[in-house]
């Protein structure tokens, strides 16, 4: 009915005229809105940032990075990537418990550390977290709370550092102090008329059935894995600590790049270096952590070359970090496969089942014909078999078994007869 309906109201619309500028713009920034384009942008700018890099900078900060790491940098880095990573994946469990979605600890970790890993070796730098989202929903039947189970996760970490380093680079010595001191009362104006507003709306609420029930469940699941008595606790602890793996996988790069700095001067770079890896405009992580650092290590008077330099180191860690995800990868391939190979058996006799049934049904269909024709009321008989039976005994069998001249006359006149028949007396009608 909605098809004839449709069908109806194309027939009479007018016909399209040639398309506007406005239907054209909108198009085109329709397209450049999608994800796929979004990616391919943010990618073209991590690499621009690194070619200018490199181009202003040189090459030799890169090389003089990856020099510098060696098994003990590397031991190192493993072990503060098992805690963070541990930490993430508990955060991770608490959110999904919270939105009413089964999540084993021991998976979990798995899943982040492949997820970790897929975020470094693949453009976006957020691309694992996209396939452990799916993989999540699909295992537990549930694609949109594991999706949003994740994005809840992701956002978590985000707060803890926003909230961290707008503390400490509001109060610590930094490049950028004045400009967050003079930048702060705007941005406490708004979080206060934020607050208002949420006030407001709490207090003249509106009637459950005109509320969005999208936007209504959202918050409601956001409440729940976020700021619930039985997630809030763990969720901030675990953030706490996460972002203080970050800050000391950056304070050992540091080290080992040589840069000669106090862990307080660290921090604020730290910081900066961190925020600018969540902006969506890199290459598996790379691209604006190396840009700001090399800014910041330059305004704090370190070099720019330095902070370069520590930032390729701190890449390398945390590619190093991630590596027992690559082994997650490898394992849950080779699982799959065997399990595959050892279904197949199986799979072929269940395959091959349809097609001898298909072989055999012609010829039972001709056994059965003849019975059920035999069955059939109206079914046509059988041609009899045709028997020679030579002259003579033909001959004998007519002589024999043919009927006498008197019978057959009698049988073949009318009831009163002209001719005389046997033991029958002749009367003046005959005569």
């Amino acid at each position: 009915m909605s098809t004839l309906m449709g069908e109806t109201a194309e027939a009479e619309a007018p016909a399209a005229g040639p398309p506007t500028a406005g239907g054209g713009v909108r198009r085109v920034l329709g397209r450049l809105g999608g994800p796929a384009v979004r990616t391919r942008l943010g990618t073209l700018a991590g690499v621009v940032i690194l070619a200018v890099l490199f181009w202003r900078l040189g090459t030799g900060a890169f090389v003089d990075g990856v020099r510098r790491i060696d098994a003990a940098t590397l031991a190192a880095a493993l072990g503060i990537g098992l805690v963070t990573t541990v930490c993430s994946a508990w955060r991770w469990a608490l959110v999904a418990r919270g939105i009413g979605i089964r999540l084993p600890f021991g998976a979990a970790v798995a899943d982040y550390y492949r997820a970790l890993f897929l975020n470094a070796a693949l453009p976006g730098g957020v691309l694992g977290d996209v396939h452990r989202a799916v993989r999540h929903g699909q295992d537990a039947g549930d694609l949109g709370r594991g999706v949003r189970a994740v994005v809840l996760e992701r956002t978590a970490g985000q707060l803890a550092l926003f909230a961290a380093g707008g503390a400490v680079l509001l109060t610590m010595p930094s490049p950028v102090r004045d400009q967050m001191r003079a930048a702060a009362p705007l941005a406490g104006l708004g979080l206060v008329g934020a607050c208002a507003v949420v006030l407001a709306l709490r207090m003249n609420r509106v009637p459950p059935g005109r509320k969005p029930r999208a936007v209504r469940g959202m918050l409601g699941e956001a409440r729940r894995a976020l700021f619930s008595r039985t997630t809030a606790p763990g969720v901030l602890v675990s953030s706490v600590v996460v972002l203080a793996g970050y800050v000391a996988m950056f304070v050992l790069a540091a080290d080992v790049a040589g840069a000669g700095a106090s862990v307080a001067q660290l921090l604020p770079l730290a910081l900066l270096a961190l925020l600018a890896m969540s902006l969506p405009l890199n290459v598996g992580g790379w691209g604006p952590r190396e840009g700001v650092a090399a800014w910041a290590f330059g305004a704090a008077g370190l070099g720019a070359g330095r902070g370069l330099t520590v930032a390729v180191v701190y890449g390398v860690l945390s590619l190093a970090a991630g590596l027992p995800g690559a082994v997650v990868l490898v394992a849950r391939w080779y699982a799959a496969t065997r399990n595959r190979r050892a279904a197949d058996p199986e799979q072929l006799a269940q395959e091959a089942r349809p097609v001898e049934a298909e072989k055999a049904r012609p010829v039972e269909a001709e056994k059965a014909r003849p019975l059920e024709e035999a069955r059939h009321p109206l079914a046509p008989l059988a041609p009899a078999p045709v028997v020679r039976i030579p002259a003579q005994l033909s001959e004998v069998r007519s002589e024999k078994y043919a009927p006498k001249e008197s019978a057959r006359l009698a049988r073949s006149s009318l009831p009163f007869s002209a001719v005389p028949s046997e033991g029958r007396p002749m009367t003046p009608e005959s005569v």
